[in-house]
């Protein structure tokens, strides 16, 4: 992916804040979504200061659909809460207020203000109901920044140039803080101020940066890109719960394929998954074949079948497991006791970085477990197999394996063929099996009865 460099304005560094007039911008109250545009009117009407922020500004510009509309006023959560009777209040950190509409919830944030200086100075509130004060750790993390701010600073705590754009409902203008209208046209990925610090203060914003260049299919820019590659093995210290949630993000929103180059290239695959790195070590092909099976599941999540969270682990780690227990099998060791082994050995390294739920890892197992009764031809005992736990994810493991690596796996036609009720003539192997014949029930032979005893008086 090429890279692009182009100076950068520090965090301290004075900002030139953008307002583009309605007739010069293409978001329409149209594009919108109902209940944000209520909330943003009420606030309005309520002499408040309300903005769309974020991604769904950035994806309105780019003509994308948002999937969220977040929204960033000065009213202070309980102001909201009297506002709205719809509204419940959550977070510890930071207040937030999610305003339960029909089918959807909106999210409603106080404008915050940006990081602590480097001597851990801040500006204190100036509300009265502000929450404590931000606060970074020995090593330049941020672990709390719950402090009330202005909308400049709001933007200047935002990740990423482009996130940190925000739509006035007072005038319908575009606010640009921090240079993200240019980066867009540029179709570039820049932090807001000095990378290294950014990075620092939070290690889950290199990840975002390698899914927004997956997803939107830009560049990240290369002083960013250079800092990445330096720091990647830092995102260890990262929330386990947090890394889990984006790892998500990365792999079930449609462009897992490219993810995983980028996250090859940048180091940080080897710092999430060192059980996986090590087996692409291995070369040939490895590091092709996981890019196919991922770029499958892209393929479900556009055709409106997402993958399950097994699914996409299995597509991710299966070839490895599979190819590690059947090294311990050649050992003397049982297969599945040998997958599981693996499975289990997979899951203790990587709980020192996510927090993969239980039940996840079950699914994973189960989809791996299930290979060998699938590929046998033809299966024995197919309706039991249909009735097993995650079959059907197995059954799509099954047909991912099958395209990545170019098999002609008859079982996996006979598998369709089976599920859909289809009888296949053309070839004698993709025909079902025929069941079996009924065993002719052997006749009883009938006992003839003995022969009546002669009384004694008749002689």
């Amino acid at each position: 992916m090429a890279m692009h460099f182009r100076p950068r304005c520090a965090m301290g560094d004075a900002m030139i804040t953008k307002i583009i007039p309605r007739p010069e911008h293409a978001i329409s109250r149209k594009q919108l979504n109902r209940s944000a545009l209520q909330t943003l009117y009420r606030l309005q009407d309520h002499g408040f200061t309300a903005y769309l922020v974020g991604g769904c500004v950035r994806d309105l510009i780019l003509g994308r659909i948002p999937k969220d509309f977040d929204i960033c006023t000065n009213a202070t959560p309980g102001q909201i809460k009297k506002m709205f009777r719809n509204c419940r209040l959550v977070g510890r950190r930071f207040r937030l207020a999610h305003l339960h509409f029909r089918d959807e919830i909106i999210e409603v944030a106080t404008f915050r203000a940006t990081a602590a200086n480097d001597d851990g100075s801040a500006d204190e509130a100036n509300r009265p109901d502000s929450p404590p004060r931000h606060l970074k750790n020995e090593d330049g993390m941020i672990i709390r920044d719950n402090i009330f701010g202005t909308p400049e600073e709001d933007a200047l705590r935002r990740d990423f140039t482009i996130n940190a754009l925000a739509y006035n409902i007072a005038d319908y203008s575009v606010i640009d803080f921090t240079g993200g209208l240019t980066d867009l046209e540029q179709r570039l990925i820049r932090p807001i101020g000095d990378p290294l610090v950014r990075f620092t203060e939070d290690p889950v914003r290199m990840i975002r940066a390698i899914r927004f260049a997956a997803t939107l299919d830009f560049a990240i820019e290369q002083e960013t890109w250079n800092i990445i590659r330096n720091q990647a093995s830092t995102i260890k210290r990262a929330a386990p719960a947090r890394l889990y949630e984006e790892i998500l993000k990365l792999f079930l929103l449609g462009s897992a394929g490219r993810v995983f180059v980028l996250l090859e290239e940048s180091g940080l695959l080897k710092a999430l998954f060192p059980w996986l790195n090590r087996w692409l070590q291995g070369g040939g092909g490895r590091s092709e074949l996981i890019n196919k099976t991922l770029q499958w599941l892209d393929n479900m999540v556009h055709e409106g079948t997402p993958p399950s969270v097994g699914l996409m682990l299995a597509a991710l780690f299966g070839p490895s497991l599979e190819d590690q227990a059947l090294v311990r099998h050649r050992a003397g060791i049982p297969y599945q006791q040998a997958l599981h082994a693996c499975c289990s050995s997979l899951y203790e390294e990587l709980r020192e970085t996510l927090s993969f739920p239980a039940k996840v890892g079950n699914q994973l197992r189960n989809i791996l477990s299930l290979q060998p009764s699938l590929r046998k031809f033809p299966p024995r005992r197919p309706g039991s197999l249909v009735n097993r736990q995650d079959f059907a994810a197995a059954r799509n493991y099954l047909r991912i394996m099958a395209d990545a690596k170019g098999e002609t796996l008859p079982a996996r036609d006979w598998w369709d063929a089976y599920i859909e009720g289809r009888v296949i003539e053309s070839s004698a192997e993709a025909v079902p099996a025929a069941p079996a014949a009924k065993r002719a029930r052997k006749k009883r032979r009938r006992r003839r009865s003995p022969p009546p005893k002669i009384s004694n008086q008749l002689l």
